[in-house]
């Protein structure tokens, strides 16, 4: 099944190489997402905790989650993406790279979550940073060849840091000579202690450049701002995610080293300077698609804050990361409709979205509600235990800086969407859009609001977070 979904992407770009349709390239990523997603199944089904044979690939108890993640949000992606480019006017030769892009941006994040070697998951980090720039300039204007290049230069630094931070690690593990994560968990209370927390400096710096954490989340906004609406639900909902579990994997080496104490304290910093930077530029934001990457350095920011709390806060991040990627795409989704209806991505210049078309209009808001943390969104029970979490550990003081700072975003969010939304007439022209450019979002948030009423596989999640 691992080869079945790795290799599959090769062999689709070989076909759309020899078979030149413009149609094609839609089929075939719609294939690959049905293949994707029924091996993911299957993968999670069939895991065998007892099978502890060294493999490059596995899948274990914490990385299942993030593969089913990525799964449904690509099945969405695909459906969507059917609806978003079918009118496009490009060339089928741009189509067919948008298509490769696709394919390898997808393969390389599933090689990076399944990778049980260290140094082979830096390799697929690096490899989706590569495979997503094209995505990113897809639409070739000024500012997207901009936000490309932003976006590879800004990653490549942050990549060669987390290539130092691996060598450093390499001297702290001293004779043992392997980066299976198996490895340097048994073996994690041997390490030098010096040159384990300076590596963990230099990985969490490179790997956070990719995860999208301040102070090194400065391609975020441009890329996400350029790139295709349906690209930007990806790059949210899925990138950010792979990079998490990377430093997730590396932080229990420092847990096991008796190293967490150092650790914490450099993941709570990113993680409300995270939230700090978003609430500022939320608030002042003109620019919906900008806003909503912030939103996502914000709710990277939660992630890395309930996994230095640990236990219940960590808990609470792994179903954060869920809701989030469901929501976050449909956020992102959403936006291609508002502005494949209205042709800008200005705040002001969007009035009047229920009257233009009202389900677009009601998926902006559902998706406002679940970002928001409102209930039934699952995001309210994540926010609500990490909260608890830091009253548990009496940091009374931080627990008021976070939920003010949610605040902020949550005031900043609310009167961008509602005057989006709102409209003093209904003189609006009516547009309709593809039922692919409706039905994912739906599917998605319904998921996300389900697990705010019923959250299931509670014991799976618990068994991902033993050891941290």
């Amino acid at each position: 099944m691992i080869s079945l979904i790795l290799l599959s992407p090769v062999f689709i770009c070989l076909i759309l190489f020899l078979i030149k349709n413009r149609e094609l390239n839609t089929i075939l990523i719609n294939i690959y997402a049905i293949i994707h997603f029924i091996c993911s199944i299957c993968l999670c089904i069939g895991y065998n905790p007892r099978d502890i044979e060294q493999k490059i690939f596995q899948v274990d108890d914490l990385n299942k989650i993030f593969l089913m993640v990525l799964s449904l949000v690509f099945l969405a992606f695909a459906i969507y993406n059917s609806g978003y480019m079918k009118e496009n006017k490009n060339l089928t030769r741009k189509l067919r790279h948008y298509a490769y892009a696709v394919l390898f941006f997808v393969l390389s994040m599933t090689g990076a979550i399944l990778s049980s070697n260290l140094g082979i998951a830096w390799v697929f980090i690096e490899a989706t940073t590569l495979a997503s720039a094209y995505l990113i300039y897809f639409n070739k204007t000024k500012h997207s060849i901009e936000a490309a290049w932003k976006y590879v230069f800004i990653c490549s630094i942050g990549i060669a840091l987390a290539f130092v931070g691996i060598i450093l690690l390499t001297i702290a593990t001293g004779d043992l000579n392997s980066l299976y994560f198996s490895d340097l968990y048994n073996n994690a209370s041997n390490f030098d202690s010096f040159w384990l927390k300076l590596s963990f400096v230099f990985i969490l710096f490179g790997i956070g450049t990719k995860m999208g954490l301040a102070p090194v989340h400065f391609w975020l906004p441009d890329a996400h701002a350029q790139s295709p609406s349906s690209i930007s639900a990806l790059l949210s909902a899925t990138l950010l995610n792979c990079a998490f579990l990377v430093i997730l994997k590396v932080f229990k080496i420092m847990i096991i080293a008796n190293c967490d104490g150092y650790a914490r304290i450099m993941l709570f910093t990113m993680g409300f300077l995270s939230l700090f930077i978003s609430a500022v530029f939320i608030y002042h934001i003109n620019n919906y698609k900008r806003m909503l990457a912030y939103s996502s350095i914000e709710n990277m920011g939660i992630l890395v804050i309930g996994t230095a709390l640990g236990g219940i806060g960590l808990f609470a991040s792994i179903i954060h990361l869920i809701g989030h990627s469901f929501i976050k795409a449909s956020f992102f989704m959403t936006s291609g409709n508002i502005l494949k209806i209205y042709g800008t991505k200005k705040i002001k210049s969007v009035k009047g979205i229920l009257s233009k078309d009202k389900k677009t209009g009601w998926l902006w808001i559902a998706s406002l509600v679940g970002i928001t943390a409102f209930p039934p969104s699952v995001l309210f029970i994540s926010e609500f235990f990490i909260v608890k979490a830091m009253l548990q550990k009496e940091y009374y003081f931080m627990s008021i800086v976070f939920l003010l700072l949610l605040t902020i975003v949550l005031f900043g969010l609310l009167r961008a969407v509602f005057n989006m939304t709102a409209s003093d007439n209904n003189e609006y022209k009516k547009v309709k859009l593809p039922c692919s450019m409706y039905i994912p979002q739906i599917v998605l948030l319904a998921l996300s609001f389900i697990m705010g009423i019923y959250l299931p596989y509670i014991d799976n999640i618990k068994k991902a977070v033993i050891g941290f």
